[in-house]
């Protein structure tokens, strides 16, 4: 039998956005690495293109739960960063989701920029540019169809970038808003070729629909002109030196885009003063990510574990969380991850409470019917209520699912 405290610490682990690491189907798992390093062909960039693909901890091979995704550009670069963003905030702040990394290692400049320029602040460009509307339709044609293909995706996907890539990341939203519902740009690099973008993202911002999609955008601002120290946010504007062109056009694009509520993009923006431009991904993918899926944080916990509230309220504020989901997913989605189901079951077995037990352990099966551990979990239930033979039902599930030997000791102890 599980021991029932491991669950009560589970769920304030998750509540309180500690590190923590998912139980449900560990065992099925054990055998399975969840993350892969893979490479397609592109017809588009006629070059081989290598991305890393990361399950969540609590996928399994069997089930047919499938995930949003997570695109990160520069994805090799920037890996640890967004690893430690998602392992510390899923559950509560953010869904179960698949991460893909998509390698910029080489033609970085010409894959993310989005035109030729010939020059670049005052230098000679020493490399290609301008092909990001290839590298669209790479991702677009390619990459997404290959990652549909070969894993469990829903069509609810965001893309970060940062720097060039932060330029690439707004300029999708603003050409091709179609392919991602969310978008995070981090210190974009929105000055290139004369504020290109800046102009074409005010056009478009003004007169298009960008009703269920949102941006985020971040500003380094520890240091904003490389040369004059005395040049802060309260006056960024009012230099005009090439050294701050960086900056303000981040300023500028972040004000007008904020202006213009008519056109329903969720659109928030954060400066991070402390922050220089290699450091500011980390902390901004954080804040990007809980802001866009803000939405989807778990709704009043303290009743949850309030003993005084009743089963009939617990069965509204899930059917709530529920309608919430849909709305924002655009599908049926559980109104609780797997653990948090088993993990309130167990905390109200403790509490010498069945009926919200049996809620939250039958809620459990009910979403996810291909979980062994659910079953375990009803089993223990059962075992709790003196009811030996419908816990043998429900271990015997669990194993018929699994085949995992942990079951079938169970089962062998509770038929003795």
């Amino acid at each position: 039998m599980k021991e029932i405290t491991r669950y009560i610490v589970l769920i304030a682990l998750i509540l309180f956005n500690s590190v923590a690491s998912a139980q449900s189907n560990a065992n099925e798992l054990a055998q399975n690495s969840n993350e892969i390093i893979d490479s397609i062909y592109s017809k588009s960039l006629h070059s081989y293109q290598q991305f890393w693909v990361k399950y969540p901890d609590n996928y399994n091979p069997k089930s047919k739960i499938k995930y949003p995704v997570v695109y990160l550009l520069d994805g090799f670069s920037l890996k640890s960063n967004l690893e430690i963003v998602y392992d510390n905030y899923w559950g509560h702040y953010m869904p179960h989701m698949i991460l893909v990394g998509i390698s910029n290692r080489t033609n970085r400049t010409r894959d993310l920029t989005i035109s030729k320029v010939e020059s670049n602040r005052g230098s000679p460009m020493q490399t290609d540019s301008g092909g990001a509307e290839t590298f669209v339709a790479f991702i677009e044609e390619e990459l997404i169809p290959q990652i549909n293909k070969t894993h469990r995706t829903t069509n609810y996907r965001t893309l970060i970038g940062h720097s060039y890539a932060g330029l690439f990341t707004i300029h999708t939203l603003i050409h091709h808003p179609h392919l991602f519902t969310n978008y995070i740009a981090i210190d974009p690099s929105i000055e290139w070729d004369n504020q290109k973008l800046l102009k074409e993202a005010k056009s478009k911002l003004k007169s298009n629909s960008f009703d269920g999609k949102g941006l985020f955008v971040a500003l380094a601002a520890e240091q904003l002109h490389m040369q004059n120290a005395s040049v802060t946010m309260d006056n960024i504007m009012e230099d005009t030196s090439e050294y701050s062109l960086f900056a303000r056009s981040i300023v500028e694009f972040s004000q007008f885009a904020n202006s213009q509520k008519q056109n329903k993009l969720n659109f928030s923006w954060k400066v991070y003063p402390e922050d220089l431009h290699g450091t500011v991904p980390l902390p901004a993918m954080r804040d990007g990510l809980i802001e866009l899926f803000k939405w989807y944080q778990f709704k009043a916990p303290q009743t949850y574990n309030n003993p005084e509230s009743s089963v009939e309220l617990l069965q509204t504020l899930l059917d709530n969380q529920e309608k919430i989901y849909a709305k924002n997913f655009g599908y049926k989605v559980p109104p609780m991850i797997e653990e948090l189901f088993n993990g309130y079951g167990y905390m109200n077995l403790q509490m010498g409470q069945p009926e919200k037990a049996y809620l939250f352990f039958n809620k459990a099966i009910s979403y996810y019917p291909e979980s062994a551990n659910a079953y375990d979990a009803m089993a223990d239930y059962y075992i709790d209520q003196k009811d030996k033979i419908k816990a043998i039902e429900f271990v015997e599930k669990a194993f018929a699912i699994s085949g995992n030997s942990y079951y079938k000791e169970k089962l062998d102890a509770l038929k003795k």
